[in-house]
C-alpha cells in the first residue's frame, strides 16, 4: 500500500500497518481526502483514534502530509480500488464534499466503491457524508434529489440511515476542511449531511 509524506512516497506492509493501528480502538478512513486538512485536524483533536486519509492525487496531499502525527497516515489510492491492507480496519468512514469520479460513483451505484467500503469497514461501522449543491449540480442533480439518490444507493448496499440534515454556512464553517470553508463563504453554501450505520 502506497503512503505519502511530503514529496516522499513509501510502501507500507500489512504487518507495519497492523503495528501502527494496534494502540487504537477506533480507526477512521477519509475517502477523497483532498489536501488532507480534515485528517490532520481530526487527528489533533482525537488522539485516541487513528485517521487514514485516502486520495488518488498525490499533489493534493503533499503539503499537509508533511506534518507527522502518530495517529495519522495518508494513502495514495483510488476510492474505487481500496488497498486490501485496509480490509476490516475502519470503525468510521467520512466522505467530505465529493466531486468528480467519487460523487459519480456514489450517484451511480458503483459496485467497486460500495463493495470496497463494505470490505474495509468493521461490523457496526458508521459513515458520514457531506454533499454540496454545486458538486451535485455539476453531476446533473439538485442538492436534495442527489442526496436522496446517494442515500438510497447506500441503504441498498446495507447502510442504514442514522440521520440526515441540511447545513447552512455556519454549519459548514464548523467542518474542518478547506473545501467547507470555501463553500461557507461562496455563492451557494447549501449542503447536506448524511449519517449511516452498517
Amino acid at each position: 500500500m502506497e503512503t505519502i509524506r511530503g514529496k516522499v512516497s513509501r510502501e507500507i506492509t500489512f504487518d507495519e500497518l497492523t503495528e501502527r493501528l494496534a494502540k487504537y480502538n477506533e480507526v477512521s478512513i477519509d475517502l477523497g481526502a483532498g489536501d488532507g486538512r480534515f485528517v490532520l485536524r481530526m487527528a489533533e483533536q482525537h488522539k485516541d483514534t487513528f485517521f487514514i486519509g485516502i486520495d488518488s492525487c498525490r499533489e493534493n496531499l503533499r503539503v499537509n502530509s508533511r506534518t507527522k502525527l502518530p495517529n495519522a497516515l495518508f494513502v495514495i489510492a483510488s476510492a474505487q480500488a481500496l488497498p486490501c491492507e485496509l480490509n476490516g480496519v475502519a470503525s468510521h468512514v467520512s466522505i467530505n464534499f465529493p466531486w468528480g469520479s467519487l460523487i459519480e460513483s456514489l450517484l451511480n451505484d458503483d459496485a467497486c466503491l460500495l463493495n470496497g467500503i463494505l470490505r474495509v469497514t468493521r461490523p457496526r461501522a458508521t459513515m458520514e457524508i457531506h454533499l454540496n449543491a454545486d458538486a451535485l449540480a455539476t453531476a446533473g442533480w439538485d442538492l436534495h434529489r442527489g442526496a436522496d439518490q446517494i442515500e438510497g444507493t447506500l441503504n441498498a448496499a446495507g447502510w442504514q440511515t442514522a440521520s440526515r440534515s441540511d447545513l447552512d454556512a455556519d454549519a459548514l464553517r464548523a467542518i474542518p476542511t478547506t473545501w467547507a470553508k470555501r463553500l461557507a463563504f461562496g455563492r451557494d453554501p447549501r449542503a447536506v449531511r448524511l449519517c449511516f450505520q452498517k
